[in-house]
């Protein structure tokens, strides 16, 4: 964009006339750190904050919860000291100055020696699983340890969890052993919580041996991160190694499991499955499972929660065909070991695909768009808006009766394609609205008159549509022109980012790599002229699925941007809805008393009160009862993997493309979830109202 070549042109002026004095007096390369990110942000930023005394106090947060979020280290003393400078941040920040965080970075290395010191001798004593006994994981109520003896005990308590997990796991599989073999030699339970003391102790060990490799830059890292994240989430700063990665991932092509992750509240959760990698292609994870522990083939699982993300994703990450062991806590709560197979992720999985439905003997068209992607660099490579367009021409050519464009977990891409897309279903007109830092306003418009697909239309979205996909859903409702099918709201991620090469900006090699800051520039508006920022997209028809009460959108996130309205834009709504209220009421009248709905209500439900449970038992036996009243209770939900559609389905080959065993299997797996989808089954239904031509139906028969 424009506004980044000339902001980074006048940063370097500025650093090379009234700071150059100030960098050579002050060579260090944290404190030029902080004087260069601030005012990157500051001048850079979208929404650009005041460094003040509330700043302060909320950076001081952030970083004691990004250095000791679990409670694992310093004492309530500690924490008090650090309150001291609650007020004072804000003006080391400003002054370049980082006491506070030397000052931090002792403490902590102090107490993690400390901690070090006496892990031991808490592993020696056997642990006692017939006492009554439990731990509070909510580490946003509980307070910090007041005594090195208080911290001793939830230390203590953490590891008796860790052995109960483990000597849980051994007593079952020594039985289910003893089952196939009568003569097998039954190990006692003294000898069964020895061992996992054992494997506890192996996790402890690992868990100190990775802490011993993070250096002082790193922590400053995090300290750098608890600045950014008070401008809002998506605004970042990229030590060099985590730069590199970056530059790896928006390459394209990676060897690991194929998910994205996410630290929040001190677990490693799944954000995103890749298509096309070895999660996605083993069905081995979903999005809002949490990973617990990592395990290379025979060694001892390591704890990945208390980790820095980076850390955590070195160890699941791999070369191609080796394994990894995670431990994993699925969205039900169930907890349980899966296997992956790393390999190099496909990302070709990514482009649109489409197929044909058969109803009734009518034909329907799906196009499947996992993200909107385009290499601005060759014209002549595949992108999302050419894709879709000649699937839509193949589709009108096989003479469907309505499209349904599926954008369930679709969490964006380019804005080019966006438009362009968005002008397929519609005359001329504006498609998104884009305010800039500074408060500059553009209208982005589909030019071209030309309508591709003027028949029905369904836009499938879920929690994890985000941004570009957004601003198609949005622009596609404000025209009326397509019916919005899925989750309450999508994820309400109304902004752009950028990222800035630091070592663009100072030049010379004095300092070293700096890395990079990723942060937020743009806005989004619909052309109605509300933000998609928090609220999102709301769906015309909602329906229910396991992720409805769990918390897991841009509002959910620390410090979003808020939500606002601009002046909306000139434009025309689509004049050939005609029923479109008749569609919504049908719709309604199906999912009420629909039975796979209900249970769909049910099974949200339970994870609702799944994920509020931070309590857990020390006792075996009230940890054996509530693992089988989990593993029976998550058995009722088992149903819903069992649904079969009684549509039919044949997969559209892509023009040009040759189709190998390869592409065969991908085709016939791709079908066999279109299948298992209650969702595109009320889509078709929803396409059908659409078609129904209302003129020749009694208004009574309407109604009923």
């Amino acid at each position: 964009m424009m506004f980044v070549r000339l902001f980074v042109v006048s940063i370097c002026v500025l650093l090379l006339t009234t700071g150059s004095s100030s960098i050579n007096e002050n060579p260090d390369k944290d404190k030029l750190l902080i004087e260069v990110i601030t005012y990157v942000l500051q001048r850079g930023h979208y929404d650009p904050k005041d460094i003040n005394d509330t700043f302060s106090e909320n950076v001081l947060n952030n970083f004691i919860e990004g250095i000791d979020g679990q409670h694992r280290f310093f004492l309530q003393s500690d924490i008090n000291n650090f309150r001291r400078y609650k007020n004072e941040i804000d003006d080391q920040i400003k002054e370049a100055d980082i006491s506070f965080f030397n000052m931090a970075y002792e403490r902590l290395v102090s107490r993690m020696d400390q901690v070090k010191a006496f892990y031991g001798e808490l592993l020696d004593q056997p642990f006692d699983f017939s006492t009554q006994d439990s731990i509070n994981l909510n580490f946003e109520e509980i307070p910090y340890a007041k005594t090195l003896n208080g911290l001793k005990n939830r230390w203590r308590k953490r590891f008796k969890l860790s052995a109960l997990e483990y000597f849980s796991d051994l007593v079952e599989q020594q039985n289910f052993e003893k089952e196939k073999d009568s003569t097998l030699l039954i190990k006692s339970e003294i000898l069964l919580e020895e061992e996992a003391r054992n494997k506890t102790r192996e996790n402890i060990e690992n868990y100190f041996k990775i802490f011993e490799d993070i250096e002082r830059k790193d922590w400053f890292s995090v300290y750098v991160n608890a600045i950014t994240l008070e401008f809002d989430p998506h605004s970042n700063y990229f030590a060099p190694d985590d730069k590199e990665k970056f530059d790896q991932n928006i390459s394209g092509k990676f060897e690991g499991i194929g998910a994205r992750l996410q630290k929040k509240d001190q677990e490693v959760e799944i954000i995103e499955v890749i298509v096309g990698g070895p999660v996605w292609k083993a069905k081995a994870l979903e999005v809002g499972d949490v990973i617990l522990k990592v395990a290379q083939k025979d060694e001892t699982p390591v704890e990945i929660g208390p980790m820095r993300l980076n850390d955590a994703v070195k160890l699941i990450k791999g070369p191609k065909g080796t394994q990894v062991f995670l431990t994993v806590k699925r969205v039900s709560g169930i907890i349980e070991e899966v296997v992956i197979n790393r390999d190099v992720v496909e990302l070709e999985e990514s482009y649109a695909k489409s197929s044909i439905i058969l109803k009734n003997g009518k034909k329907y068209g799906l196009i499947e768009l996992p993200k909107f992607y385009i290499d601005f660099k060759d014209q002549n490579s595949r992108n999302a808006a050419s894709d879709i367009k000649k699937q839509l021409e193949i589709l009108k050519n096989k003479e469907v009766k309505g499209v349904i464009l599926d954008l369930r977990d679709n969490g964006g891409g380019s804005l080019k394609t966006v438009v362009d897309i968005t002008g397929f279903f519609i005359d001329k007109g504006p498609v998104v609205q884009v305010k800039s830092t500074g408060g500059k306003k553009d209208v982005l418009y589909d030019e071209d008159p030309t309508i591709v697909w003027d028949g029905s239309l369904v836009i499938m979205v879920n929690e994890f549509s985000a941004s570009a996909s957004e601003i198609l859903a949005a622009a596609l409702q404000d025209y009326k022109r397509a019916i919005i099918l899925g989750s309450k709201q999508t994820f309400g991620k109304g902004t752009v980012q950028n990222v800035i090469d630091l070592n663009r900006i100072i030049s010379g090699g004095t300092y070293g790599d700096l890395g990079a800051v990723k942060l937020t520039t743009d806005k989004f508006y619909r052309i109605n002229g509300g933000s998609t920022q928090l609220e999102g997209v709301k769906s015309d028809i909602v329906v229910k699925n396991q992720y409805s009460y769990i918390e897991m959108g841009e509002k959910d996130q620390d410090n979003p941007l808020a939500w606002d309205r601009i002046d909306p834009a000139r434009y025309k709504q689509w004049g050939n809805q005609i029923n479109y209220d008749y569609v919504l009421s049908q719709s309604a009248k199906r999912l009420k008393d629909n039975p796979y709905i209900q249970l769909v209500e049910q099974q949200a439900r339970r994870i609702e009160v799944q994920q509020d449970d931070y309590t857990y038992t020390l006792n075996y036996d009230n940890f054996v009862e509530e693992k089988a009243a989990n593993k029976k209770i998550n058995e009722k939900f088992a149903a819903l993997k069992d649904y079969h559609s009684t549509l039919t389905f044949d997969w559209i080959a892509e023009p040009g493309m040759p189709i190998d065993d390869v592409v065969k299997e991908r085709k016939k797996r791709w079908v066999e979830s279109l299948q298992q989808d209650f969702y595109i089954d009320e889509a078709v239904n929803i396409l059908e109202d659409l078609n129904i031509n209302l003129d020749n139906y009694p208004l009574a028969q309407i109604k009923k």
